[in-house]
């Protein structure tokens, strides 16, 4: 998989795709409209993030570039590269316990805080690491 050149764009699936941790200038997107949501970019090689309608969504330190995000009810998924180790934040229900899915092995279960973030490492001698989060 490649950088998304055009920093967010909706793929054939339904799913997002979004960020460039190639990029050495931070670079945004914002207003792009999806299924009646509106989503921002900020991305470059120190940080990604993503936000829908004003809250937060997802981010990692450093930027990574962020293929097939989908979200549902009860968790989300997407697959994610970079050029270094990141920590990547993401905000789901409160207080609620997740099990995390690392290119399909359990990598264990993990509880959002109050404000409903879960962390989770990934490591980029990995190339892609498909992620999937999904409520326990």
């Amino acid at each position: 998989m490649a950088v998304v050149e055009e920093i967010i764009r909706i793929e054939n699936d339904g799913s997002i795709s979004f960020g460039n941790h190639l990029l050495d200038v931070k670079t945004k997107v914002s207003d792009f409209e999806y299924d009646g949501d509106l989503y921002k970019v900020k991305t470059y090689n120190k940080i990604t993030k993503l936000e829908k309608n004003g809250l937060f969504i997802y981010e990692s330190v450093p930027g990574t570039s962020v293929h097939n995000l989908k979200l549902t009810d009860t968790g989300m998924e997407f697959t994610t590269e970079g050029n270094a180790d990141a920590q990547i934040t993401v905000e789901l229900e409160s207080d609620t316990e997740y099990t995390l899915f690392l290119d399909g092995v359990n990598a264990g279960s993990t509880k959002s805080n109050l404000s409903g973030k879960v962390m989770l490492s990934i490591l980029a001698s990995n190339g892609q690491t498909n992620v999937r989060i999904v409520k326990a």
